[in-house]
C-alpha cells in the first residue's frame, strides 16, 4: 500500500531517492537474515538448532540475566505502535482516496473515514489467521488491477516524461521524511520469525529473502520513477491524486478496497500482541484473561477490540496527513525493528561467531539507522506541527 508514497520520495530526493530504495532493500534483506540467525544456537554436538521462536524471545535473550523481560516489552511496544499506526494509515488513505474521487459530493474526508471505519468494525470478530487470509487474497487481486491501470496510464504518456526533472540534489528539509516512507515500505521483520518457522524447508529462507527483496526493489523503483517522470514537480503525496478524474475514480475505488482488505492483518496481529502481553500471561498478566474457559472471547474483550477500531478512526481524523504520518511511523518504529534492533541483537548473541566484516556491517547499519531514524522523526514531526499550525489540507 505504501508504494503510493514512493514517487513523493523521488520528488524530494531525485536519484538519491532511487538509490535509497535499493539501499533499503539490501539492508532490510541483510537484517532479516541476521534476525533469523539469532533464533539459532549451536548445541553440544555442534549442530545448529532453533532455540527461540519469536522477535520477543530474541529480545529477552539479549537482556538476560539482569532484565529478562525488558527486551521483550520494548519489542512488544514497538510492534504495537507499528501495527496500530499501519491500521490508522489504512483509514487515512481510505478517506483521502474517496474524498479525491468524488469531490462533488457534500462529504468531507473525515466523513469518508468514518464510513470506512463502520465497514471495518466486523474486524473485531476475527478469530484466526485463516479468516484474515481470505481478505489478504482479495487484497492481492486488487493490487494487480491497480498496478496495471497506473502503469498503463504512465506508459501512455511516455513521450512527455520529464527526465530533466530528476535531480541530483535533495530537499534537505523534506527528504528525511522520504527516508521514513521508503523504510516503512520494506518493514517485514516482525513477521519473519513466524514465517521462517512455518516454511516447509527453512534452509531456503535466505534464497527466499534474496529473490523477494530483489523483486520488491525493482518493482518499487520502477513504479516510483515512472510515476514521477509522468508528473514531475506536480507529484502529490498519494500518487493516484495525479490521475485524471475518470481513471482516478476507478483506481481509487480499487485502492480503497485494497486498504480495507489490508486492515484485518495488522489489526489482528496487534490484537494478538496486546492480548498475549496484557491478558494471557497467567499470574503475571496485568488484566484478567479476556477468554472464557471454553475459549470464546468475553463480551468486554470484544468491546476492547471495537474500541481499538474506533481509536484508529480518531487518529485518522485528527492526523490526516498521509505521507507525514507514514514518515513519522517509519522513522520511529520501522527503523528500530528493521535496522537497529536486529544488528544490536546479532552483535550481542553471536559476537563470538562473527567475522570482522559482519561486525562492520552491523555497526554501520546501527549508526546509519540511528541517524536516519532521528532525522526522519524530527523532520516528520516538524512537518506535522507546521501542517496543524497553518491548517494545511492534504
Amino acid at each position: 500500500m505504501f508504494v503510493l508514497g514512493l514517487p513523493y520520495a523521488i520528488l524530494h530526493g531525485g536519484y538519491l531517492g532511487l538509490f535509497l530504495i535499493i539501499f533499503a532493500a539490501v539492508v532490510c534483506c541483510y537484517t532479516g537474515k541476521i534476525l533469523i540467525a539469532c533464533l539459532y544456537e549451536e548445541n553440544e554436538d555442534g549442530e545448529i538448532v532453533r532455540v527461540r521462536d519469536s522477535y520477543v524471545d530474541i529480545a529477552n535473550a539479549c537482556c538476560t540475566p539482569r532484565f529478562p523481560k525488558l527486551g521483550g516489552r520494548i519489542v512488544n511496544v514497538a510492534q504495537i505502535i507499528e501495527l496500530v499506526m499501519t491500521c490508522i494509515l489504512y483509514v487515512v488513505v481510505s478517506g483521502n482516496l474517496m474524498y479525491n474521487s468524488f469531490p462533488s459530493l457534500p462529504i468531507s474526508q473525515k466523513s469518508w473515514s468514518i464510513i470506512a471505519t463502520a465497514v471495518l468494525l466486523p474486524c473485531a470478530f476475527l478469530k484466526n489467521l485463516k479468516s484474515v487470509s481470505k481478505f489478504s487474497l482479495l487484497c492481492t487481486l486488487a493490487h494487480f488491477v491497480i498496478n496495471v491501470l497506473v502503469i498503463a496510464y504512465c506508459l501512455s504518456r511516455a513521450r512527455d516524461w520529464a527526465w530533466d526533472k530528476v535531480k541530483f540534489y535533495i530537499d534537505v528539509k523534506k527528504f528525511p521524511i522520504s527516508i521514513g516512507i521508503i523504510v516503512f515500505s520494506y518493514t517485514s521483520q516482525i513477521f519473519l520469525p513466524s514465517l521462517e518457522g512455518n516454511m516447509q524447508n527453512p534452509k531456503e529462507f535466505h534464497c527466499m529473502m534474496n529473490w523477494t527483496h530483489i523483486a520488491a526493489c525493482i518493482l518499487k523503483g520502477l513504479f516510483a520513477l515512472v510515476a514521477y517522470l509522468t508528473w514531475a514537480d506536480e507529484t502529490k503525496e498519494v500518487i493516484t491524486d495525479n490521475l485524471p478524474s475518470t481513471i482516478r475514480a476507478v483506481v481509487n475505488l480499487f485502492l480503497v478496497a485494497k486498504a480495507l482488505l489490508s486492515y484485518p492483518l495488522p489489526f489482528f496481529a496487534a490484537v494478538e500482541v496486546l492480548e498475549r502481553s496484557l491478558f494471557q500471561e497467567g499470574s503475571r498478566s496485568f488484566f484478567p484473561n479476556c477468554y472464557g474457559g471454553d475459549g470464546r472471547l468475553k463480551s468486554w474483550g470484544l468491546t476492547l477490540r471495537c474500541a481499538l477500531v474506533v481509536f484508529t478512526l480518531l487518529m485518522a481524523i485528527y492526523v490526516p496527513h498521509f505521507a507525514l504520518l507514514m514518515g513519522l511511523t517509519g522513522s520511529l518504529t520501522g527503523a528500530g525493528l528493521c535496522f537497529l534492533l536486529p544488528s544490536l541483537f546479532h552483535l550481542k548473541l553471536l559476537w563470538r561467531q562473527l567475522q570482522w566484516h559482519h561486525v562492520f556491517f552491523d555497526v554501520s547499519i546501527f549508526v546509519i539507522g540511528s541517524i536516519c531514524s532521528i532525522s526522519g522523526f524530527v523532520h516528520s514531526l516538524e512537518g506535522l506541527i507546521e501542517a496543524f499550525r497553518y491548517n494545511v489540507e492534504d
